[in-house]
C-alpha cells in the first residue's frame, strides 16, 4: 500500500531541474540590475560632489568637512543645503572673487595668501577665513599699484555682485551686507546626491 501511494505521487514542480535552474537565472538577473543601478547611482554622486569640490577649489578633506559640517547641523537649519552653500560662499577667497578682484578662485587664492586684502582693516592670508554680515573687504593700499590690478578699474564696471555683496568700485572695497542662497548661487549640481555620498 505504501509502496502503491509512493509510486502514485506526482513530483513538485519545485524539483523540476529546468525550473530551478530558470529560477536562478532570474534571481542572478535582479542582482544583477539591482548591483548596477546601486553603481550607476554611486557615480552620479560622486560626479556631483566632484563638481561642487572643484568649483570652489577645494581638496577633498576641505570639501568633506564642509559637507560633514552642514550635516551636523541639519535638525537646527531649515534647509541642509542651504546650509553648504552658504558656508562655501564666505569663504574669504570665494568673496574676493565674487567682488571681481581676481580671475578666479584658485587666482584669489593666491592673493589672499600672499596677504593682498585686509578684513576689517587687519590683514588676512586664510582664504578659508569666514566673513560675516557688516565686514569690510579692501585691497591693501599697497598693492593696489600692482600690475595684476592695472585693468581693475574697466574690469569692474561692468560688474553686478551678488545681493549679499556691496561693491565700491572707487575705493575697491566690499561688504558682505547679507547672507548668500542656494537660489541665487543655483550651483549645477543636485546638491542632495552631494550629501547622499558622503551619507553611504
Amino acid at each position: 500500500m505504501a509502496d502503491q501511494f509512493k509510486s502514485s505521487s506526482k513530483p513538485s514542480i519545485n524539483a523540476d531541474p529546468f525550473t530551478a535552474k530558470k529560477t536562478g537565472i532570474l534571481g542572478q538577473g535582479m542582482e544583477r540590475r539591482k548591483r548596477t543601478k546601486a553603481a550607476s547611482e554611486y557615480k552620479k554622486s560622486l560626479q556631483e560632489k566632484q563638481t561642487l569640490k572643484r568649483l570652489y577649489g577645494l581638496s577633498e578633506r576641505q570639501f568633506k568637512r564642509y559637507v560633514k559640517e552642514a550635516l551636523e547641523k541639519m535638525q537646527r537649519v531649515e534647509n541642509v543645503s542651504d546650509e553648504l552653500i552658504k558656508n562655501l560662499e564666505k569663504r574669504l577667497d570665494n568673496v574676493v572673487f565674487r567682488l571681481g578682484f581676481s580671475k578666479s578662485r584658485s587666482h584669489a587664492r593666491q592673493l589672499v595668501n600672499h596677504s593682498y586684502f585686509l578684513v576689517n582693516g587687519k590683514p588676512v592670508n586664510i582664504p578659508s577665513y569666514q566673513v560675516n554680515k557688516g565686514d569690510i573687504i579692501i585691497i591693501k593700499e599697497t598693492k593696489k599699484k600692482k600690475i595684476i590690478f592695472k585693468d581693475l578699474p574697466e574690469l569692474l564696471k561692468p560688474l553686478k555682485t551678488h545681493v549679499w555683496l556691496d561693491l565700491n568700485k572707487d575705493k575697491f572695497e566690499g561688504k558682505v551686507i547679507g547672507n548668500p542662497s542656494l537660489a541665487e548661487v543655483a550651483p549645477p549640481v543636485e546638491i542632495s546626491l552631494v550629501f547622499e555620498f558622503y551619507s553611504r
